[in-house]
């Protein structure tokens, strides 16, 4: 059963393994989870901004990639958020995956001299989004979507930790920078689903201005989507 401050709306009873803190139809009846679903401009814009530039300074195409599949995620998580379905939660956390193994292919490409092609390194990350698809379209089990990407993740993390300390230290700040505002944000994340029932009790009390500030998965979104928008800089 729904919690009682959700609403009916436009998309209808959500289908997805996952629901999020934020209320269920209470800003617009066209859009589930409203503050969720704008707060992925973050992950759309900025990345289209890179992109154009990319291709307007040459650069090479594995960063116009890592651009437009952060573009992919936002307007994938764009739409699961907007409907709650569970076709449109697989279009946000599968490109989630596929983008990640992107970042690390670009990370681990960066000393390159010539502009070639890493055969052995992309066919391993193909495989490995292509079996992670695989297995969670059968399991359907969020918590190994979750491991999944976190292992991709953890490796950009080190590689990138690496690269600013022992390669090009004077892009510490930028590195730093970008790791501090997405742990911000994964702690928010995890705010937002331990202490869900006392945030909505909070919110009831509080003007809708007001708690919207309290939506804490949206904040997940804004940080880790500029986050990642600086790890790409980077």
């Amino acid at each position: 059963m729904a919690p009682a401050a959700d609403r009916e709306g436009y998309w209808g009873r959500p289908t997805s393994t996952l629901e999020w803190c934020e209320e269920n139809y209470a800003v617009s009846y066209y859009i589930a989870e409203f503050w969720n679903t704008v707060s992925n401009l973050i992950f759309i814009l900025p990345p289209i901004y890179g992109a154009i530039q990319t291709y307007k300074d040459g650069l090479e195409k594995r960063y116009l990639a890592a651009y437009l599949c952060l573009t992919a995620v936002g307007l994938g998580s764009w739409c699961f958020h907007m409907t709650l379905k569970y076709e449109m939660q697989l279009l946000d956390e599968l490109p989630m995956i596929y983008s990640c193994c992107v970042f690390v292919y670009c990370l681990y490409e960066c000393f390159k001299y010539k502009n070639t092609v890493n055969y052995p390194l992309l066919f391993l990350l193909i495989t490995y989004s292509v079996v992670v698809s695989i297995v969670y379209l059968n399991l359907k089990e969020p918590v190994f979507h979750q491991v999944m990407y976190g292992t991709l993740v953890s490796i950009i993390v080190l590689r990138s930790v690496y690269i600013v300390l022992w390669v090009y230290p004077w892009l510490r700040g930028l590195g730093y920078t970008s790791l501090t505002v997405f742990l911000m944000g994964f702690f928010l994340w995890n705010v937002d689903n331990i202490f869900c029932d006392k945030l909505r009790a909070l919110r009831e009390k509080m003007p809708p201005v007001m708690g919207a500030v309290t939506q804490f998965h949206a904040w997940w979104h804004i940080l880790t989507g500029l986050g990642s928008y600086l790890h790409i800089l980077l």
